[in-house]
């Protein structure tokens, strides 16, 4: 671990921008919750919530460790070095200049969201107690491995760090393959085993309360800020400009999700609106740190377009994504972190050249390694889980009424 003196300003920070970042789980639930129909949302939310208590429990007791631990051949951390947060109490830990506590309660606020994000590919058809057993299974396997190797970042909270950010050394500011590629493999993965929900195709399946839905799309942008521009993990020039691609993308993304339903249906959709700034939120998270605010509109509306017409792809290939984790999470995350290979800009703190900076084709590469090797681990593992709980097929036993 890096010692370094504290800096209180860094601190508060990185402190403000974990409660936002937790308060995007809340959020997700009113977004999610919104957009199932009306039998089904206390379930859809509670799934949100019990994640809050299942993750956030492990993450202390063995799951900071495997994610940040000194890692073993880039491959896991230390499953015992920091096993309930051993050694991390003393005023001398720290995180570069914030204390090692306070990037453990940043991190675990990441790790919540991740697990939390899936919920949505199964919304109707899985059971409450199969799922809750899916969140601590999946972290395990899945998120703490996946978080190791794209942020255990060598000097910083791990020794010989995970091998996507040292040995490839792709970039992901915060979270776009860790985070976003993960989730959406998996949620297409459990989407495959479960099979459809009943009337899927045949019936309709519309929000059931739009005003949920918009709700929930304005706190996960809130908290969002937290998310990319506390990633700089201080208060400063890095920090500034990722809050400022973290306001552009979304928001580009809004006028390229509607401009594609202008064209293809012939009005634009509120729904439409919120999806929009969630795939240019999903985006723009891993390139805030290393694009210029105009390389994140470019992104944005790259986004909105691509994601307006990845959602359809449910239909065509006979998948059932309830409320488009895959069309918007994996896709998204998809574009925004190849698209850093492109429109990485040498000017910002990152100091990385992409191809139309002069950089040629060497960070593309880095990040289409990164990018699919995250997407195949999290499919495979997660199609494995999922086959070993063996839940029920087409309708969900609700947890709550």
């Amino acid at each position: 671990m890096a010692i370094m003196e504290i800096s209180a300003g860094d601190t508060a920070w990185v402190l403000v921008s974990a409660a936002l970042v937790l308060l995007m789980t809340p959020g997700l639930a009113f977004f999610y919750g919104g957009m199932v129909r009306a039998k089904g949302v206390l379930n859809m939310m509670m799934m949100s919530f019990v994640t809050l208590g299942t993750v956030s429990v492990i993450w202390v007791l063995y799951g900071y460790s495997l994610a940040f631990g000194d890692s073993w051949n880039g491959l896991i951390g230390n499953p015992l070095q920091f096993a309930g947060l051993q050694g991390l109490m003393s005023p001398d830990a720290a995180v570069f200049t914030i204390p090692s506590l306070v990037f453990v309660a940043f991190q675990a606020a990441f790790a919540i969201i991740a697990v939390a994000l899936i919920s949505g590919a199964v919304a109707d058809r899985m059971s409450f107690g199969g799922w809750t057993a899916f969140t601590i299974l999946w972290a395990t396997l899945v998120y703490f491995p996946a978080a190791h190797w794209v942020f255990a970042f060598d000097g910083a909270a791990a020794e010989n760090g995970g091998w996507i950010a040292n040995d490839i050394k792709a970039l992901d500011f915060a979270g776009g393959t860790a985070i976003h590629i993960n989730a959406g493999a998996a949620g297409l993965a459990l989407a495959l085993v479960l099979g459809r929900r009943l009337g899927f195709g045949t019936k309709p399946m519309r929000p059931h309360n739009m005003t949920l839905v918009m709700l929930g799309a304005g706190l996960l942008w809130f908290g969002w800020f937290g998310f990319n521009a506390g990633s700089a993990l201080g208060a400063g020039t890095w920090a500034g400009l990722a809050w400022v691609n973290t306001l552009v993308a979304p928001a580009a993304a809004i006028l390229g999700w509607l401009a594609v339903e202008k064209f293809r249906d012939g009005h634009p959709t509120s729904l439409g609106a919120a999806s929009g700034v969630v795939a240019g939120l999903v985006a723009v998270t891993p390139a805030a740190g290393s694009v210029s605010p105009v390389g994140a509109i470019a992104i944005g509306i790259l986004a909105g377009i691509g994601c307006a017409y990845a959602v359809g792809l449910k239909y065509k290939l006979g998948y059932d994504d309830s409320l488009d984790v895959v069309g918007v999470h994996l896709v998204g995350g998809m574009i925004g972190t190849l698209a850093i290979g492109l429109f990485a800009d040498p000017e910002t703190p990152a100091a990385v050249a992409g191809l139309f900076y002069g950089g040629g084709l060497d960070q593309m590469w880095r990040q289409a390694v990164g990018a699919f090797a995250v997407a195949a681990f999290s499919f495979v593992v997660t199609y494995g889980i999922s086959l070993a709980l063996g839940q029920d097929h087409g309708s969900a036993r609700h947890c709550c009424r």
